[in-house]
């Protein structure tokens, strides 16, 4: 390929000329997102910030080393609010620096891709760097504690399930990858246009792979979904949506009633055929002790249903406690009681409870940070105190070291119990189904975003998790969206935004593994390495650069 050099544009910009073209990339971004975003526009939103980032290689002296960053901070500025302003209903502090912070992430990134852009490549071919840097970054903010994999590029197709069923191979990073690849051949397009020194084979070439790297992939996932049908023995389950305001109600209601609440929208859909009934996120506010929990109100209320309905199992969201034994090892997150010298650990937890079995934990483990989890502890323990305080919680949460899943009594149906924000991380969740997990029970409380676009990007991202795995999926949300997916990514049956209702489907449970099942985020990992090297490259040949320069 030839420098990404346009020859045709005015011979100097404007600096608000190179903003207005930077912000311009933030307002595509920020369309194409779901729910109602066009997301194909997502193909091309990277090219007026890569047209920008061309223009500072190509007038090196017009700009300071750190120009790239500032002007992909307004565009990803731009992006984070228009599409995540959302979290500022739930805390403040926490969403100002939630959307200041990521679009900082995301500028470091894009100054990086810069450097190697302008010092590995002197200019040329450079720019397909931008495809490995970029989904390193996704990578490694899946894993950290100021996690934040919203924004990554590949959920943005989420409301396109139809055009991206090729997932089950490559998850949300063979998205990213098409998009960027998309974004830099439709530059490269355009630039031989107004090339007139590149050679016709260049043209040619350039016109032709351009339409089938970004057709192609979307003729295939058609010929997937049609061929792609529900596979597995059927599971009854009912999915309750009580609608229990998160801030004026949850805490106030005693135990009887919030259970009753639940009861009241679910049981009619009971019967003797009913396998699971899927209750939300933070349904029981008992403050439930884990070592004493088959004496616990809550449970002993919600078992006489399994009297009645003898096949029922039931997943239910609660707040659980352990108090640690004096020689007990402690974990980072145990808390201690006041004027005592007895420790603790609180949980988000999901309880399974079957008759005549004890009852089953499983902890959230992707915490939300700042909110369930303190991130840096050791750095940051001393500001503590001023934690945002959403849900009553001030410290972080304990977690589960694995992906437990609960299992019916015949072992048919194993249910992966994944807990609000857990369900937007692919591989996470894919460990749930290496565990045998063959359907997806996602239990959330969505109502602290308010009526926003908040509850409905984390309700179509689950179509994400059914392609990848091809599991289908119930999801139980307190004032949020319940409903079902199927294992094409397929929304079954939805119900109304913060309006009491329960559902009931009979639910085919898939117990075979996918390619991206058994492998992973492969793709992360493989474009880490690269950019590994990559960087150390362009280090090193800028060092021997500088030193060259220095002895003469």
């Amino acid at each position: 390929m030839s420098r990404f050099t346009l020859s045709s544009p005015p011979k100097t910009l404007k600096k608000w000329q190179l903003t207005i073209i930077s912000a311009i990339t933030g307002i595509l971004l920020s369309l194409a997102w779901p729910l109602n975003g066009f997301s194909p526009i997502l193909l091309f939103a990277f090219l007026p910030l890569l047209y920008v980032e061309n223009y500072i290689i190509s007038n090196p002296y017009s700009f300071s080393k750190y120009a790239a960053f500032r002007y992909s901070y307004l565009s990803f500025l731009i992006w984070n609010i228009l599409t995540t302003w959302w979290i500022w209903n739930s805390t403040e502090i926490g969403g100002v620096l939630a959307i200041l912070l990521n679009s900082a992430f995301m500028s470091l990134t894009f100054q990086v891709f810069h450097f190697v852009h302008k010092k590995l490549y002197d200019g040329s071919r450079g720019i397909y760097a931008l495809i490995p840097l970029w989904i390193t970054f996704e990578y490694l903010h899946l894993d950290w504690d100021l996690s934040w994999p919203w924004l990554n590029l590949g959920n943005g197709f989420a409301s396109f399930h139809k055009w991206i069923q090729w997932y089950e191979y490559t998850g949300t990073f063979g998205g990213t990858t098409w998009i960027l690849l998309s974004n830099i051949l439709i530059f490269d397009l355009v630039h031989s246009f107004y090339n007139k020194k590149a050679s016709i084979k260049s043209k040619i070439i350039t016109r032709v792979i351009t339409p089938i790297v970004i057709i192609v992939p979307i003729v295939i996932s058609f010929v997937i979904y049609y061929q792609t049908e529900d596979k597995g023995e059927k599971a009854s389950i009912v999915v309750g949506q009580p609608n229990i305001d998160p801030y004026k109600e949850q805490y106030e209601l005693s135990v009887d009633q919030s259970i009753n609440r639940n009861l009241e929208v679910t049981k009619p859909l009971l019967n003797d055929k009913t396998n699971f009934l899927i209750l939300p996120e933070s349904t029981l506010q008992e403050d439930i002790e884990e070592n004493q929990i088959e004496n616990s109100e809550s449970i002993l209320r919600l078992e006489t249903l399994l009297i009645k309905y003898p096949k029922l199992s039931i997943l239910v969201g609660a707040s659980t406690y352990k108090v640690y034994k004096k020689d007990e090892p402690l974990t980072q997150t145990a808390r201690k009681f006041p004027n005592t010298d007895i420790f603790y650990d609180s949980y988000n937890t999901a309880l399974f409870i079957q008759k005549g079995e004890k009852t089953q934990t499983y902890h959230k483990s992707k915490l939300v940070p700042g909110v369930e989890k303190m991130p840096f502890p050791k750095l940051l323990s001393p500001l503590q105190k001023f934690a945002f305080d959403l849900g009553g919680t001030v410290s972080s949460y304990g977690i589960n070291k694995s992906r437990t899943v609960f299992f019916s009594e015949d072992h048919k149906f194993g249910l992966a119990p994944a807990i609000c924000y857990e369900s937007i991380y692919g591989e996470f969740m894919s460990r749930y189904v290496r565990n045998g997990a063959n359907i997806f029970a996602i239990i959330t409380n969505d109502g602290w975003w308010g009526d926003t676009p908040g509850h409905k990007q984390h309700f179509i991202y689950a179509t994400l998790r059914a392609i990848e795995n091809r599991r289908s999926i119930a999801r139980s949300a307190n004032t949020g969206i319940s409903g079902f997916f199927n294992q094409r990514g397929d929304i079954i049956e939805e119900t109304k935004y913060w309006v009491p209702d329960a559902l009931q489907y009979n639910v085919p449970a898939n117990t075979e593994l996918t390619f991206y099942v058994k492998h992973g985020d492969y793709l992360g990992k493989m474009f880490s390495f690269i950019s590994f090297f990559m960087i150390l490259t362009t280090i090193v040949k800028a060092i021997i650069k500088r030193q060259k320069k220095t002895s003469k």
